[in-house]
């Protein structure tokens, strides 16, 4: 009788073996190997996924290839990151995937959630986010002095657009912030009458001087230290209202978390060292020189790269 029941639960034993280990292969077979990076392997589920990511950003099918060179270029730009000390922290890119949902208008679980319904994990959206943020660390620490545009390519290129120079000239505005304040959660009657107070004083005050008077003696109001920017600093909306009103007036009313707002107008004068059309200029000739320089500099950096085929792929080691 002992013997019978050794046998029997040695038999158990056995099968639990068995049945473990072809659990435990299950996962890396469906995860086998496609591609070594220096040592660090790109799975045909990291393909998978990834191609799921790009169908879903793009509309479009990527190849096999493509989806691999994208997964390998990642790789080599964070080692290449490592080394010069660019490794963010898990709470750096958990902020980045929280800053793409924002811009979605989701939180993170529920950005989280839509990628779940699509098929697609968050790691595989946070390895490009972490990739995407030490690349454009790294090169732009580097290379800083050389992807610098100075005002001589500025000018030079604003001259050769052909543009009416008449028309490329800015402002510079110096303003003072005012607020009438409104309690959080109070009526919509209370915002409205205070909305009514503030287009009355867009009556009264004619200079900043008046602004400053006014509001300083006011309960329940505030006026904020003089403000200095240019038209490059600013929205085209923004700049339009701020054209648009006089100097020593005040803007029209704005409803905001902290009540309602309003800008004084104290300065304004044309400027030619910084407008909208030359920032346009100097962040193309910007953006240009880092994708030069950034193409050029993976180019390098993948040479010089251990990258193993192992199954699906070219089958070349190293390139």
């Amino acid at each position: 009788m002992k013997m019978t029941l050794l046998l029997r639960a040695f038999c158990h034993l056995a099968l639990f073996a068995v049945l473990s280990f072809a659990c435990l292969n299950a996962p890396l077979h469906a995860q086998s190997v496609a591609v070594m990076v220096n040592g660090e392997p790109i799975t045909s589920f990291d393909i998978e996924q990834r191609s799921r990511l790009i169908q879903i950003s793009t509309h479009k099918t990527p190849t096999r290839q493509q989806v691999i060179d994208e997964l390998i270029n990642e790789k080599v730009k964070v080692k290449e990151a490592k080394k010069f000390g660019v490794n963010p922290t898990s709470a750096d890119i958990d902020q980045q995937y929280a800053s793409m949902g924002a811009r979605m208008r989701m939180s993170p679980e529920q950005l989280t959630k839509s990628l779940a319904s699509q098929g697609v994990r968050p790691d595989t959206i946070k390895a490009r986010l972490k990739a995407d943020l030490v690349w454009g660390s790294l090169v732009r620490g580097r290379f800083k002095d050389s992807l610098l545009v100075s005002d001589r390519d500025v000018n030079e290129a604003l001259r050769n657009s052909g543009e009416d120079q008449s028309k490329t000239e800015g402002f510079e505005y110096q303003m003072r912030p005012v607020v009438l304040v409104v309690p959080r959660g109070a009526a919509a009657s209370v915002m409205e009458s205070r909305r009514k107070e503030a287009d009355a004083l867009r009556e009264r005050v004619q200079s900043c001087a008046d602004a400053t008077r006014i509001f300083k003696a006011m309960r329940n109001a505030t006026i904020r230290e003089t403000v200095v920017k240019t038209s490059a600093d600013l929205p085209p909306p923004i700049r339009d209202l701020l054209d648009k009103t006089p100097v020593g007036h005040l803007t029209p009313p704005e409803i905001t978390r902290q009540g309602v707002e309003m800008v004084a107008i104290c300065g304004k004068k044309a400027t030619s060292v910084d407008t909208p059309k030359k920032k346009e200029i100097r962040e193309k000739m910007f953006a240009e020189k880092y994708e030069k320089k950034s193409k050029d500099y993976l180019e390098d950096i993948r040479k010089s790269a251990m990258i193993e085929y192992r199954q699906g792929g070219p089958g070349k080691k190293g390139e």
